[in-house]
């Protein structure tokens, strides 16, 4: 099955959201949510996410995250990674409570595409404090592909992982991870990172960024958002509407897309230091805004 194939089908089968111009959406991707081990990458920026998620939460944005949100390779049991990120997952369930989460699975958390795995592990956690079970995600969905659909205007904004161009992360996804788990995470306290990865691996990234620029062409789509590269990508009018949010482990930041009042923007949280000294949690406008229906349009 071809990288073209993969990516229309995630198209077709891909959950529609509408919005309007009133709508408000954060989206992230590639968080890796690991166990607070010295292999989680998440762990360092897990306070400026968290700020970050706050602040959306109370601003009344929707929140679409884009795939390998909790990292299933290096890890065997979402347990873990929930009692190591416990108050995150808190405010993740404050969004899912209101109607406002919307998650798409990607290669690291591929399992999630199994209705009856989510079921089991996401719907409810026990408490040791009060001995019993609680609700976490109670009905919740993971989804391969997500279309935002303008009530006005009609245009679509397609979200997925992006894996679907990366043939060795998709298709051979179970081998990827058992070579993850049995040498790149003890390798990775060396600094030794693994090549199979097209978040480490140039050649690899540019090679899927093309497959998905074809595929856009092909399809006509007038805009296309993507993770998994961990590189964010934020095109200019007229140009290939290829997007990509970039991730949450990148070095003392995150970075994201927003969209609001029809206008799409890149964004990074960070980490910054005031005059007298005091660190404070900071937005920074990356790219934009743009608005989104100035990519109706793409340059022959």
């Amino acid at each position: 099955m071809s990288s073209n194939t993969r990516l229309s089908r995630a198209y077709q089968s891909a959950k529609t959201v509408p919005f309007d111009d009133d709508s408000k959406f954060i989206l992230f991707s590639d968080c890796h949510r690991g166990d607070n081990s010295f292999a989680d990458d998440f762990a360092n920026n897990r306070n400026i996410y968290y700020h970050a998620l706050n602040f959306y939460y109370k601003e009344g944005f929707d929140y679409c995250e884009i795939g390998d949100g909790d990292e299933l390779w290096e890890n065997r049991f979402f347990e873990s990674i929930f009692e190591a990120h416990k108050n995150v997952y808190g405010l993740l369930r404050k969004f899912h409570l209101s109607g406002r989460l919307h998650m798409i699975w990607g290669n690291h958390d591929m399992v999630y595409k199994d209705p009856e795995y989510v079921k089991k592990n996401l719907g409810s956690y026990f408490e040791p404090i009060d001995g019993e079970s609680k609700e976490l995600f109670e009905g919740i969905t993971y989804h391969e592909g997500i279309i935002l659909k303008h009530r006005t205007t009609q245009q679509e904004i397609f979200l997925t992982h992006g894996h679907q161009a990366d043939w060795w992360n998709y298709t051979f996804w179970r081998w990827s991870r058992f070579l993850v788990r049995v040498l790149w995470k003890p390798l990775q306290v060396w600094g030794i990172a693994d090549p199979t990865s097209p978040a480490k691996n140039y050649k690899e990234l540019i090679k899927m960024e093309r497959r998905i620029k074809r595929w856009i062409l092909k399809n006509q789509l007038k805009i296309t958002i993507v993770g998994h590269t961990h590189r964010p990508r934020f095109p200019e009018p007229g140009d290939i509407p290829f997007f990509n949010d970039g991730s949450c482990v990148h070095p003392r930041s995150i970075t994201g897309i927003e969209i609001e009042k029809g206008h799409i923007s890149l964004i990074k949280w960070q980490i910054s230091t005031t005059d007298d000294g005091t660190l404070r949690v900071v937005r920074v406008l990356l790219e934009g805004p743009q608005k989104l229906t100035d990519y109706q349009k793409v340059k022959a």
